[in-house]
Order: structure tokens, then sequence, then C-alpha cells
């Protein structure tokens, strides 16, 4: 029986076709690329129980073990969940680690149940390396424009519209600062880095690229060397916007469309205790917490408070500390539909 193997990465990720991962669920929740959907040929469990057959008695044990131990009812609750992936997603590609034997299986009971998926040379390691490989390259070949702006100036929504942008917070899944997450968990490393590649890719490799300013970190994920590196020489655009109407954005992204927003707020005020001190910290406290029991009786204006004085002790202070090492690479600024269509007229 001939098993087909396909070995475009960038076509592979820039179309994002579906892929079966038969990986077990804990390499998977490791990392993962865009479009994939793990439906495992052995558990974690079966996984650990052949691997310790491997290394006491070689691989042949390790094989027979695994075709016991997924056999029957077993083997064919795993064949109806790859053939009912597959019946949605025709052009579907199956995986595994390095693209070899657990893949190989996959396809073959696939094929003895009529369908002929190709697997990908390699596995998802070949794939792992194409993305970083994809990031190591953007770094020096790609055109960046870093958007900047004060805290609540609404540069996210600005390289949202622009031609071509990566949109990291998206990507790793937090807005960038202390009060930046989100009710869900952001991805591992892995999958924000193989995420980060397939946006990329996807992009004219001519145009310049339009990225919102960060710092190293985007909560606890670490943007690749490569990048940050070229961000870091890259031109700013800065974003000016009054101080009522960066608070209107905060009140609102935060406060007003956030599910249960007062725990998490709460929290993330806790965190930077001790960058604002004790009395500043207290006076936060109370405005916040009175504007929560205000939220109650219908005034939530009270809100606006605590976001100025947030802005005035905080974030204003650190930007301008941050600003002053890059002044020299702003190549313009102006209000969000001036920055907008500087960043449109670019080539």
């Amino acid at each position: 029986m001939s098993l087909s193997a396909v070995d475009d990465y960038a076509n592979i990720l820039r179309g994002a076709r579906p892929l079966i991962d038969v990986r077990s669920p804990a390499e998977f929740r490791r990392g993962a690329v865009p479009g994939a959907v793990n439906l495992p040929l052995l558990t974690d469990g079966e996984r650990d129980a052949v691997g310790k057959t491997f290394r006491t008695d070689g691989r042949d044990a390790a094989v027979a073990q695994g075709h016991e131990l997924v056999a029957d009812d077993a083997k064919a609750s795993r064949v109806a969940a790859w053939r009912a992936f597959a019946a949605e997603h025709p052009d579907a590609l199956v995986t595994c680690w390095r693209g070899g034997l657990r893949s190989q299986i996959a396809q073959a009971w696939l094929a003895d149940a009529g369908l002929n998926l190709p697997r990908i040379a390699g596995g998802f390691k070949a794939l792992r390396h194409f993305c970083l490989d994809t990031i190591q390259a953007a770094g020096s070949t790609r055109r960046f424009v870093v958007v900047g702006g004060r805290t609540g100036s609404g540069k996210t929504r600005v390289v949202q519209a622009a031609r071509a942008h990566v949109d990291l917070e998206a990507l790793a899944n937090h807005r960038g600062s202390a009060f930046g997450g989100f009710p869900t968990p952001q991805p591992p490393p892995v999958t924000f880095e193989n995420a980060l590649a397939v946006a990329l890719l996807k992009l004219s490799p001519d145009e310049p690229v339009a990225v919102e300013d960060e710092s190293r970190t985007i909560g606890r994920l670490a943007l690749p060397v490569a990048l940050y590196n070229a961000m870091q020489q890259a031109p700013i655009v800065l974003l000016e916007v009054d101080d009522a109407n960066r608070v209107d954005n905060i009140y609102r992204e935060y406060v007003v469309e956030a599910d249960n927003p007062e725990p998490h707020l709460t929290a993330a005020l806790s965190r930077i205790e001790r960058r604002l001190g004790g009395v500043r910290y207290r006076e936060l406290s109370a405005l916040m917490d009175a504007a929560f029991r205000a939220d109650a009786s219908g005034r939530g204006d009270a809100h606006r408070l605590w976001i100025q004085r947030l802005l005035e002790y905080y974030y204003d202070p650190m930007y301008d500390y941050q600003l002053a090492g890059k002044k020299d690479r702003v190549a313009m600024r102006g209000t969000p539909a001036k920055v907008a269509a500087y960043l449109d007229a670019l080539s």
C-alpha cells in the first residue's frame, strides 16, 4: 500500500489546511499549528505504556503493544473520529511528531476504511522548524512599521485596519499590559510562535507589516528574538488621542464589554501595588471599589475617575520614559485617521 506524504510546508500552513494531529493529548497541549485538531492514536496513558516497552524491550515489542492497546472497539472509535473529520474536511492531512509510525498507522487504517489522506513528511517537528525559520527570516527580510501611542489610544484597532498587519495581542490572547489578560488562557509558547509564523506567511513579502508597539513579553509569552529586534529598529507612527477619549476607550473595553471585570481588574491592580506605592495603590483601590459599587446603582461613570488616575500614576509616566529612547525612530504622529491613512499609503 502506498501511503503518500507532502512536504510543501509553506502552502500547508498558509492555506491552514485542516490537520488530523494523532499525537497524544499531552503532546498536543504543549504546542500545535493553526488548523490542527487533536484526534490521537494513543491516549497519554497508552503512549506512556508503549514508551516504557520501547525503552525496555525495543521497537517491535512496543509496536505490538500499541496494536494490542488500540484494537477492536478502541480502534473502531478512533477511525470513526478520523473519518468524521475527513468527511467535513476532504483536504485534511495527517500528522504525528515526526510523520512516522503513528501517522502511517492512521493512514493505513483510514485506507482500509476507504479514505486516502496524505501525511505530512517530517510531521509536526518539520512544521515547527519551518515556522521558526519563517520568523527568523522575517526579522531580517520583512519591513515592519510599529504603531505606538499612549494606553487607550486605540492602537489595536489601527493595526487591525492596516492592509498588511500582524495582531500580536490577538495571537497571544493578551492585551500586553498588567491589566491585559483575558478570561481564557494564553496559548503555549510553541502554539503562539507557530500562529505568528502562519500570520507572516499569509502576507505579501513586499508590503510593510504594521504591528503594535510591544515590550519583549505579552503577558507570559515572549516575542521571538528576531521579531523583537526587528521591531526595535523599525519606524514608529504615533497615535495622538486626547485623555477623555483614551479614558472612554479603556472604560468601554475593560469594563463595559468585559465579562465579570471586577475580580480581574482588582487582581491586576494588586499586581502593580509595588510600582504604584502604598498611598496611590490604596487611593486607586478605593476608587475602583467605589466604582463597582456605583455600577450596582446604575452610575457606571464612576469608573472614569480611577482610570484617569491610573493613566496619570502608572501608564503615562512609563510611556514617556520608554518613548524617550525611541524618539529618533518616530516617522509621523497624528490622529488615528491620519495614522491609518499613512499606513495605507505605504508600499
